[in-house]
């Protein structure tokens, strides 16, 4: 059977000139050496090399074999330095769950220096679950999971990494642009433009209006960021956002951000991860970027 040791033999034979100086690079006698290609003739049929007065002549199924070690042979270490980089968690590819659609802005800002810190790693993004987020996490299909509102578990820690406010975006010269903060009666009569998602998952709904027993006017739901504050910007309705995602359009969209409630309502993106990958240097790694990469906030 022919072995890595035949490669390697036939390799360093070739770049150093002699069996003496093989055997010495590959911590081998010469008798080991020449034994180690002397059994394989004998399996092969076939010799490998010939003495040619004091050198070595490779013979044709020598000089294939001498081939295929310098093709193999690289390919072989990369290999292994590649096993060796995801053993000590330089590499891998790292599997994003993301069930909070306003995140996608921010993970933006977290992924160019983390891909520049860690080239080797690649990185997929899920954002559809096949039961839920918190339970691909368990069963592996993620590796972490971007979410505004935590569901610890024995075997699953998060970690939050940035906090911000919901806010009211509301056009320029809306009544509520002039007031302190949104009471809950004051969207009765409001189109209230939310992501897709049901109103028992939207924290303008259970944590203000719903406790109140109010309800918008209208609810109607859109896809995007952009496409809710562009519908806001022309008088169509009124949106809770972050109010980090306000701060870079406030000025070009002519929007105003208004506090949701006289205290406000306070959030935080959490990071999930199974419990002890942390330990895991480019899970660790994702973790260290995302506390210290930061949005900006309106005044």
């Amino acid at each position: 059977m022919l072995e890595r040791q035949h490669l390697a033999i036939l390799f360093e034979v070739d770049r150093l000139g002699s069996l003496t100086a093989a055997a010495r690079q590959l911590n081998l006698t010469q008798s080991a050496l020449s034994h180690a290609i002397r059994k394989l003739e004998e399996r092969c049929g076939t010799a490998l090399w010939e003495k040619d007065g004091r050198q070595l002549r490779l013979t044709q199924a020598g000089e294939y074999l001498l081939k295929l070690s310098k093709r193999i042979l690289p390919q072989l270490e990369r290999a292994e330095q590649v096993l060796g980089d995801i053993r000590s968690g330089q590499r891998g590819t790292l599997v994003i769950g993301m069930e909070c659609h306003p995140c996608h802005q921010w993970l933006m800002r977290v992924m160019q220096p983390y891909l520049e810190a860690w080239p080797d790693v690649d990185i997929d993004l899920k954002t559809a679950f096949h039961t839920g987020g918190v339970a691909d996490l368990l069963a592996h299909d993620i590796d972490i999971l971007i979410t505004p509102d935590p569901y610890e578990t024995r075997h699953i820690h998060f970690t939050p990494v940035f906090a911000y406010e919901l806010v009211l975006a509301v056009p320029e010269h809306h009544e509520l642009a002039k007031a302190g903060f949104a009471n809950p009666q004051d969207l009765l009569s409001e189109t209230l433009i939310t992501y897709p998602i049901e109103p028992e998952r939207l924290d303008i709904f259970t944590q203000f209006l719903l406790p109140q027993h109010c309800y918008p006017y209208k609810h109607r739901k859109v896809e995007t960021t952009e496409m809710m504050l562009q519908l806001v910007a022309a008088g169509r309705g009124i949106s809770a956002v972050p109010d980090w995602l306000l701060r870079e359009r406030t000025e070009e969209l002519n929007i105003r951000a208004v506090r949701i409630g006289q205290g406000g309502i306070h959030k935080n993106i959490h990071l999930g991860i199974r419990t002890g990958e942390n330990k895991t240097d480019y899970i660790a790694g994702f973790l260290d970027i995302s506390r210290v990469t930061k949005v900006t906030t309106p005044h």
